[in-house]
C-alpha cells in the first residue's frame, strides 16, 4: 500500500516507548515475568490509586455502555479542584491526544512550532504529521532556555511547547521565569505548558500556571493521570484553557475519546490525597537513593524534580541492552541526542537497588567502575 499513501508519510519518525515487560521476557526467554523490573516509562511503581481500582471494579458491569462523551463528572471534579470553569477543561485519551488535537487545530504546511531540543519528542512527531516544521532550541544546563525560545519565534510559529518539569531531563523552570516568558510571547502564538509531572512536586513548589488561563492568555495547560495517580494504562489526560481554546479542540476531537472505566478511575484517584503523598515520598526517597549511588560511582547525572533521572553511563544503548539481560528495563536516550545516557524511572527501593546492582556489574565488566 506504500504507493497509495501520501508521500510525506514515509518520512515520518516513530516514537520509541519503554519496552513492555512481556515483550522483553518473550525476546530473552524469561519464564517468570515477575522477576523483570521495568523502570523505563516513568510509571508509578506503587500501582494505581486504590480508590481508582475500587471505582474500576464498580464500573465494570456497565462496560457494555458508551462512556460519557463530555466527561461531565470528571470535568466537574477537576473544575472544583482547580478553581476554573468546566467549559475550560477538555479530557483526552492521555495528554498525547490533546497535543495531537492542538496540531490539527493550529498547524499546517508552512507553519512551525518552537520547542527545546531535548524536550518530549512527541511534539516533533505530531508536528511532522501535520506537515509543519519544528524549530529546536538548545537547552542550557539541560533546562529550557526560555529567552532563546522567544528569540526563535517567527511569524509562522503557532505553538511553543514548554514541558515543565521536562521529560527526559527532569529539570524545571520556576514561576518567575514563566511569568517573564509569558509576558513576551507574541499574540499569534499559543503556549502549551505540559505539566505531566507537576503533581509529583509539593504544592508549594508548583508554579501557578492556571492564572494564565484565568487571564485569558493563549495558553493550554496539559496534565495527566498517568504519572502521579498511577493510571498510565487507562490513558487519561486533560487540558485547561479558555473556553474558546477548549471549543477549538472539541471541533477536532472524536466522540467517546476516553473510555468509561478511565473516567471513573480518574475521578476517584483525584480524591486520593493519601496516595499522592505516598507517591511523592517514594519519588523523593528514590531520587536520593539513585543520586547517592551515582555519586559513589562517579557518574554524571542531571538533578531531577520528577520521577525519573537522566544519568550518563557511556554507550547508553549497550548499557540498556545489558541491563535487559539482567531483567532490568530502563530507557536508552539516543533518540533524544543523548547516546551516552539512560533515563531511569524512580521505582520502589528494591527495584532501584536491582538496577544499581546491574549497573555496577556492567560498568565493572567494562572497567568503568
Amino acid at each position: 500500500m506504500k504507493h497509495i499513501a501520501n508521500p510525506w508519510v514515509h518520512s515520518l519518525g516513530t516514537y520509541e516507548p519503554g519496552r513492555p515487560i512481556e515483550e522483553v521476557a518473550r525476546e530473552l526467554g524469561f519464564e517468570n515475568i515477575e522477576e523483570v523490573v521495568k523502570i523505563a516509562s516513568n510509571e508509578n511503581s506503587l500501582g494505581p490509586s486504590p480508590k481508582a481500582v475500587e471505582a474500576m471494579i464498580r464500573s465494570a458491569p456497565r462496560m457494555h455502555l458508551y462512556p460519557d462523551g463530555g466527561a461531565f463528572y470528571l470535568r466537574r471534579a477537576l473544575a472544583e479542584r482547580l478553581r476554573v470553569h468546566m467549559d475550560e477543561i477538555l479530557v483526552g485519551n492521555g495528554s498525547n491526544e490533546i497535543i495531537e488535537l492542538m496540531g490539527h487545530v493550529f498547524l499546517q504546511p508552512g507553519s512551525n512550532i518552537v520547542m527545546a531540543d531535548r524536550a518530549f519528542v512527541v511534539y516533533k512527531l505530531i508536528t511532522a504529521a501535520m506537515q509543519a516544521q519544528t524549530i529546536s532550541v538548545p537547552m542550557t544546563n539541560y533546562t529550557h532556555d526560555l529567552d532563546a525560545m522567544l528569540e526563535a519565534i517567527t511569524p509562522e510559529t503557532r505553538i511553543v511547547f514548554v514541558a515543565n518539569p521536562n521529560n527526559p531531563t527532569g529539570t524545571m523552570v520556576n514561576g518567575a521565569e514563566l511569568d517573564r516568558f509569558m509576558a513576551r510571547v507574541p499574540d499569534h502564538v499559543v503556549v502549551a505548558l505540559d505539566e505531566a509531572y507537576i503533581e509529583l512536586l509539593p504544592p508549594s513548589q508548583q508554579p501557578d500556571t492556571l492564572k494564565y488561563v484565568r487571564q485569558g492568555r493563549h495558553v493550554y495547560v496539559l496534565r495527566t493521570f498517568s504519572k502521579t495517580y498511577g493510571l498510565a494504562g487507562l490513558r487519561v489526560g486533560y487540558a485547561v484553557a479558555s473556553r474558546h481554546g477548549i471549543e477549538l479542540l472539541h471541533r477536532v476531537r472524536q466522540p467517546f475519546n476516553v473510555n468509561a472505566m478511565a473516567l471513573e478511575a480518574a475521578r476517584a484517584a483525584l480524591e486520593d490525597e493519601a496516595y499522592v503523598e505516598r507517591t511523592r515520598k517514594m519519588v523523593r526517597e528514590g531520587l536520593e537513593q539513585l543520586a547517592g549511588a551515582f555519586d559513589e560511582m562517579k557518574l554524571e547525572y542531571v538533578p531531577s524534580v520528577a520521577n525519573f533521572i537522566l544519568v550518563k553511563v557511556g554507550r547508553g544503548r549497550e548499557v540498556f541492552e545489558a541491563l535487559q539481560r539482567r531483567k532490568v528495563i530502563v530507557r536508552p536516550m539516543d533518540g533524544y541526542g543523548l547516546p551516552d545516557h539512560v533515563r531511569v524511572t524512580v521505582g520502589l527501593k528494591q527495584e532501584n537497588e536491582r538496577f544499581l546492582q546491574g549497573l555496577r556489574a556492567i560498568l565493572a565488566e567494562r572497567g568503568g567502575a
